[in-house]
């Protein structure tokens, strides 16, 4: 294997075990519920509370990404995920519930940013939206095996178990990522170190305010509001709307999460195959995330329909977005220089955590004042179609910024 594409696969399990670490509260809650009583909306804080500190991570560990280097801060971030992931397992109430959500949300924050840099640093861009795809997936992996391997620990060894096994695989995965991974840097031009000098220089004012920034943090602000609700509350749904115990959960709700790692690679590779068939960056991404965004709205049928239909259903949704989600986190690479896309990427992250976490509180509040699951899948089922809407009438081309385009400061 090259080593290009051996690191994607390394940082593919990295995601896959973030994906997992986060799945553990939702998959094993009614069985913490046993021990210490949540309501509907306590349970929405323990998801705001990740997404709060995930939000302001996603930034500042996309800064620290670009000043430490791939190599040092995706270690540093991986340790402190997988201590706080352990935490929970001391939990005897809410309160130490909450504080481990917030360090985990704190330590992930900086997972995509370090995987966006990967792929600047190693692959072409005829390939990139393919590595992220691939890496994108692992999202599925991780979420994919949550279920049934923690309804497996969660039936033998109980709950607080699920919490120190994932831990312990986060650490262990740093020792292999430490003793593997090394930058490239053989691949700069003249214009593209002119261009990640000037970038260099750049404050977070300075961009904040370009347009297509803007835009591509507003898009995932939407996109994610709609995902991370269909990630943390599957599961309660299964179990509040239609009557699943910890075993039927174990049983479907990995199906989803299956369909969106085959989105994840397919968004990807479909953009990829355009740019190979002649067309541009800007079409290749947009076409993509279009169709990404016209499949969302099947959600909304999920309410009325029979559970075996709920589920492809819900599996369409996760497809669409998984394939938009790679696509949205491959732009950084695409469209800035190195010196910057960690900070970028970080925003664009940032942006969807600050809207998952301020619809779980919606949704929360919304559930517990008597509206059911079908209001909330109307607003999931349209929030991706306004994201790409904003992308394409506002954010301009996407294409590779030249160190021209930073000076003169045309950055639409």
């Amino acid at each position: 294997m090259e080593r290009r594409w051996y690191y994607i696969g390394l940082v593919t399990v990295a995601i896959a075990i973030s994906y997992f670490d986060r799945q553990t509260l939702p998959v094993a809650i009614a069985a913490i519920q046993k021990n210490i009583p949540l309501s509907d909306q306590q349970f929405s804080y323990l998801g705001t509370a990740f997404l709060l500190t995930y939000a302001a991570m996603y930034v500042l560990g996309g800064r620290l990404l670009d000043v430490l280097g791939t190599r040092r801060g995706f270690a540093l971030i991986m340790v402190g995920w997988s201590l706080a992931c352990a935490l929970h397992a001391a939990a005897t109430g809410i309160g130490v519930l909450l504080l481990a959500r917030l360090a985990l949300g704190a330590g992930e924050g900086g997972g995509f940013p370090a995987a966006t840099r990967v792929v600047a640093e190693w692959i072409a861009p005829e390939a990139r939206s393919t590595a992220m795809g691939l890496i994108n997936a692992g999202t599925a992996v991780g979420s994919v095996l949550a279920p049934p391997l923690i309804g497996f620990v969660l039936l033998r060894s109980g709950w607080r178990a699920v919490f120190v096994l994932s831990g312990v695989i986060g650490l262990a995965w740093v020792l292999w990522w430490l003793s593997s991974y090394r930058p490239n840097e053989n691949t700069l031009s003249v214009n593209t170190l002119d261009a990640r000098l000037i970038a260099s220089e750049m404050s977070l004012g300075e961009i904040v305010k370009m347009r297509n920034v803007q835009m591509f943090v507003f898009a995932k602000f939407m996109s994610d509001s709609a995902w991370y609700f269909l990630l943390f509350w599957l599961p309660k749904y299964l179990y509040d709307a239609r009557g699943f115990d910890i075993k039927h959960v174990s049983y479907y709700a990995w199906i989803p999460y299956a369909a969106s790692g085959v989105g994840s690679f397919a968004g990807g590779w479909f953009s990829s195959w355009l740019l190979r068939r002649g067309h541009s960056l800007d079409f290749a991404r947009k076409l993509a995330l279009g169709l990404c965004a016209a499949g969302m709205p099947v959600v909304m049928l999920v309410s009325v329909s029979p559970v075996q239909t709920a589920i492809l259903l819900f599996s369409i949704a996760f497809f669409c977005q998984q394939a938009w989600s790679g696509l949205i986190m491959t732009l950084p690479a695409d469209v800035f220089p190195l010196s910057i896309v960690g900070t970028v990427a970080g925003m664009i992250g940032f942006g969807g955590a600050i809207g998952g976490a301020i619809f779980s509180l919606v949704a929360g509040h919304l559930l517990q004042i008597g509206f059911t699951y079908a209001t909330i899948f109307i607003f999931v089922g349209s929030f991706h179609l306004i994201g790409f809407l904003a992308i394409l009438l506002f954010a301009g081309k996407i294409r590779p910024l030249r160190a021209a385009d930073l000076k003169i400061g045309e950055f639409a």
